[in-house]
């Protein structure tokens, strides 16, 4: 408890010499408190390098809201995809050592590794990871909704990710990208991409209390709790979001203080007091065009920016006449910006406990014009006047969303029929349950309940305490069904991914446990319009059927005395219980009809 309290005193101490010494930041407190007033953030911390040096680092607000603990200068934060700039340049390292290419295919490194298509196989180099060039869209949902903590088992969906266009022909962000790249680290050096991180990075740069564990971050003292703003803009606490096996692509927790050793190394061509951390050619590189993000033409706001591309693991653009190289960093209850001024020796690093926010933009502009010596904008009250009218905007459009789906549908099959596991093999599987005549499911651990929306279409909508968050119905992810010619639901689509079709998962209808004595019964021999057609029992508790000239079929039970056929889609059969209990015939359910067959007695 001594030593937590001594270092609180040390950065309180350093964070008023450091404000208290630069006379450029004048004022700009009165700033930073506006943004975290319009904003309704619980907390964030800020920290400004120049040169070689920590010229200002300083938390705000609270790092637990409930509790009323204050954010400082060494509170841990998620700083989600800020994490790829590390990733990319521990493959700046194995470059230096001659341990591979960036015109390599990633094959050479992990070769079980499949992509879509042939195209894609024969053409991305590990560039076109670094850079967002594969032709991939996101395809987030596969590991945000279907997590895994093995990396390998990750890079297998890969196979079946539909690229949207051609390898190197657009631009596009994909985490998938920055996975691979950390697979290919831990392919060349035989530890985890979490170990060559804080050997090659967190060890020498002195980063002491940064991790790259979710579970590290829940372990420490001094580490900032995640949050959100509700629909009625309360603040609401989130739970940590574990991202797993996709670590390289955003896992790193870490303080402002910290993270300001990372930015002096990188605006010092990759120095850090006298040691060469990264290559200064790699430094150059990364921070310099490798692809076009989009067209970057300047604004009336701010038309002194004027392009809009990427480096490795960087977005590169113009900032009032000046170069900027940054990233941002959005994960579960946490946002961050990593930003490096170049030219100007300049580095800003702004973390929030909030999700999806807005802080770490504002910040770094108004350090930015702060310390650029340009024209200021008043950005804590642009931003306060445009969440006004956004707002308004969101209250004026909610008739509209109450009417987009159609009145007065029902679903066209029994809520039992919609049951089973649904798996598409690029993302993973959930399995939807009837409970007290209602359809849940659960993604990446939360139970899901599944609201009817109109016709076969449902929404996920979150069960938290216990209780359906009512709050998202309208506006939740959907979930289409659709039917096969016998008239089974055979798949639920997923809009998830909006630049391909809507994801298939493909049904499998739930199965129950049926012993030999109860199969017992309807063995046997059964008559179709004179052709005979046997059951029987076999592998122990399996019960088959047999037609002449046909194969013979293996048989899943579904219901009581219905069974799916195994290997045929759509065919399914159902014995007929007679008043007595028996079974005397069977019906043959498939896509040209149903069959009636009745059951041979003995003489």
């Amino acid at each position: 408890m001594k030593t937590r309290i001594l270092i609180m005193a040390l950065t309180l101490v350093s964070t008023i010499l450091f404000s208290q010494t630069d006379k450029r930041l004048k004022g700009i407190e009165k700033q930073f408190n506006a943004v975290l007033e319009s904003t309704k953030a619980p907390g964030f911390a800020v920290a400004i390098v120049e040169g070689d040096k920590i010229i200002y680092a300083k938390g705000f607000g609270y790092a637990d809201y409930e509790n009323k603990i204050p954010a400082n200068a060494n509170t841990l934060f998620a700083i989600g995809s800020s994490t790829k700039a590390f990733t990319s340049a521990l493959l700046g390292l194995h470059r230096e050592d001659n341990k591979l290419t960036f015109d390599d295919r990633p094959r050479q490194h992990i070769p079980e590794l499949d992509f879509f298509n042939d195209e894609m196989n024969n053409n991305i180099i590990i560039k076109d990871l670094m850079r967002h060039s594969t032709g991939l869209p996101r395809h987030d949902g596969s590991w945000y909704f279907f997590p895994s903590d093995s990396k390998d088992s990750l890079v297998a969906k890969l196979k079946y990710h539909e690229p949207f266009t051609g390898v190197r022909q657009q631009w596009y962000y994909n985490n998938f990208g920055f996975l691979l790249q950390g697979v290919i680290t831990e392919r060349i050096t035989g530890n985890t991409w979490e170990e060559n991180i804080e050997t090659k990075f967190f060890k020498p740069l002195g980063m002491d209390r940064s991790k790259t564990t979710i579970a590290g971050m829940k372990s420490s003292a001094n580490a900032a709790l995640g949050y959100e703003l509700d629909s009625d803009r309360t603040i609401t606490k989130m739970d940590y979001y574990d991202i797993a096996g996709m670590s390289p692509a955003g896992s790193i927790n870490s303080s402002v203080n910290d993270m300001s050793k990372w930015l002096i190394t990188w605006i010092n061509d990759g120095k850090y007091k006298d040691e060469q951390i990264i290559p200064e050619n790699y430094i150059k590189e990364a921070m310099s065009s490798q692809m076009v993000v989009a067209a970057g033409f300047p604004s009336k706001e701010l038309p002194k920016a004027q392009f809009a591309n990427y480096g490795y693991g960087w977005f590169l653009h113009s900032y009032k006449g000046h170069y900027m190289v940054e990233h941002g960093g959005n994960i579960d209850g946490f946002s961050a910006s990593v930003a490096l001024y170049p030219s100007d020796s300049l580095g800003i690093v702004v973390l929030a406990n909030q999700n999806g926010s807005q802080v770490p933009r504002l910040i770094r502009n108004i350090v930015a014009d702060y310390m650029l010596n340009v024209t200021k904008t008043e950005w804590a009250q642009n931003h306060k006047d445009d969440l006004e009218k956004s707002l308004e905007a969101m209250e004026n459009a909610k008739a509209d969303k109450e009417t987009s789906n159609v009145k007065n549908t029902t679903p066209s099959h029994t809520k039992l029929d919609y049951t089973g596991t649904y798996e598409q093999k690029g993302y993973g599987t959930f399995e939807i349950t009837l409970e007290n005549d209602s359809l849940f499911t659960e993604l990446n651990g939360l139970k899901q309940y599944l609201h009817h929306y109109h016709y076969d279409t449902f929404e996920f909508i979150d069960v938290k305490n216990a209780k359906i968050d009512t709050t998202e119905i309208g506006n939740a992810l959907k979930l289409n069904f659709s039917t096969n010619v016998a008239g089974d639901i055979d798949y639920g689509r997923i809009d998830i991914e909006g630049l391909v079709d809507p994801i298939a998962f493909k049904r499998t209808p739930n199965t129950i446990e049926v012993d030999a004595k109860t199969l017992e019964q309807y063995v046997g021999e059964y008559n179709l319009m004179g052709t005979e057609i046997k059951a029987y029992i076999k592998d122990k508790n399996v019960l088959y059927v047999f037609v002449p000239g046909q194969p013979e079929y293996a048989l899943i039970p579904t219901a009581a005395h219905k069974f799916n056929f195994k290997t045929l889609e759509g065919f399914k059969i159902e014995f007929i219980e007679s008043d007595d209990k028996s079974i005397n015939e069977v019906k043959f359910i498939q896509p040209n009809g149903i069959f009636v067959a009745k059951r041979k007695t003995k003489d």
